[in-house]
């Protein structure tokens, strides 16, 4: 497949109409293209070494169904962008001389793909033998399942989060330090992190997946709209799946597992990662039809909360260090470079939500 320019555009038009037969210019014939189930399309920044076994992992999968797989470079400066277009010919290239945000680079494969399926994966995942097939095969059988999400679990085996349901209100203020001590928001917390599920194995509707690993049809994408491009990182997924949710079922499928290593480009990145999805949580709470008052109190709460937190995981941190505890001292340190960056550089933005 061709490799894309920076205005996402091939030097032969994906659109052009080929027949069961293909098609032939003066005496060259050219083969039909074989028809797409599935669309892999997966933003990068800066995460070449578990990009790499992401579409290794993929490769293996084109065995079992057909897809494509499309890369959308978000100007990584690690030679990502150079890898895939040496050991991966056949992935569709998308190059950004800059880093656009996930919604708008995923926009950008989506309008490329020629799948009857979209799944919208993030770089840091890697798909077992099988999973693609099942994941297929169950949205192929479910035509009310406007989008299907897999269990997603550690490189250790663990289970990580992969659905909730929609941030309320509530469930931000129990975040809130000096509010947590109360306990007024605990039972609307439970709810948004999924903890009152009485039958966690079971296929079911959910309001949000983790936006991890969504497979949707084509279709379901066009009539409820593309990812929402206001979003920058962080509360896109929300959004999409809130949108989806509206006309069609939001499925949890926790018999289908993928490997996620889990906000590994994030880590690298955590300033920019903490303050654009507290910006972006907030921002859907705004468009779902947060009061007025309400999100100004959240805002407010935020604010003021936000300096109390730095000082909490700095004691940690230094509690930690003199404990001879080196790896939860390095975990402390990254909350407080998320902290200190929103202080310094989220915060005016979140108040122009």
């Amino acid at each position: 497949m061709p490799e894309k320019g920076i205005d996402g555009m091939s030097k032969l038009s994906s659109d052009a109409p080929v027949s069961a037969l293909g098609f032939a210019i003066g005496n060259l014939e050219f083969p039909a293209q074989r028809a797409v189930d599935v669309s892999v399309c997966i933003v990068n920044w800066n995460c070449r070494a578990h990009l790499h076994a992401c579409l290794q992992s993929l490769r293996e999968a084109a065995t079992e169904v057909s897809l494509e797989v499309l890369v959308v470079d978000n100007g990584s400066s690690d030679g990502a962008a150079d890898m895939t277009a040496e050991l991966f010919p056949e992935v569709v290239l998308i190059r950004n001389r800059e880093n656009l945000g996930f919604s708008r680079a995923n926009n950008q494969a989506a309008r490329e793909a020629r799948g009857r399926y979209l799944f919208f994966l993030n770089n840091d995942t890697v798909i077992p033998p099988g999973a693609l097939r099942r994941l297929l095969d169950y949205a192929h059988a479910h035509p009310e399942a406007g989008i299907v999400g897999p269990q997603l679990r550690d490189e250790h085996g663990q289970t990580q989060l992969s659905c909730r349901s929609c941030p309320t209100l509530g469930a931000l203020l129990h975040r809130i330090t000096w509010l947590r001590w109360t306990g007024l928001f605990r039972r609307a917390y439970r709810r948004y992190r999924g903890r009152d599920i009485d039958d966690p194995a079971t296929p079911r509707p959910v309001e949000v997946l983790m936006g991890a690993a969504l497979f949707m049809p084509r279709g379901v994408f066009r009539a409820c709209g593309p990812w929402d491009e206001d979003y920058t990182f962080g509360g896109e997924d929300i959004d999409l799946c809130e949108r989806v949710g509206r006309h069609y079922d939001v499925v949890y499928h926790p018999a289908i597992e993928i490997l996620h290593f889990g906000r590994v480009s994030s880590r690298q990145h955590v300033g920019y990662s903490y303050s654009h999805t507290m910006i972006g949580v907030t921002r859907f709470l705004r468009k779902r039809g947060c009061s007025p008052t309400g999100l100004l109190f959240y805002k407010t709460a935020l604010t003021l909360d936000t300096p109390l937190q730095w000082f909490g995981h700095a004691f940690r941190y230094a509690w930690r260090r003199l404990r001879g505890q080196p790896l939860r001292a390095a975990k402390s340190r990254l909350i407080l470079r998320g902290l200190r960056h929103f202080l310094t550089r989220g915060l005016t933005t979140l108040w122009r939500v």
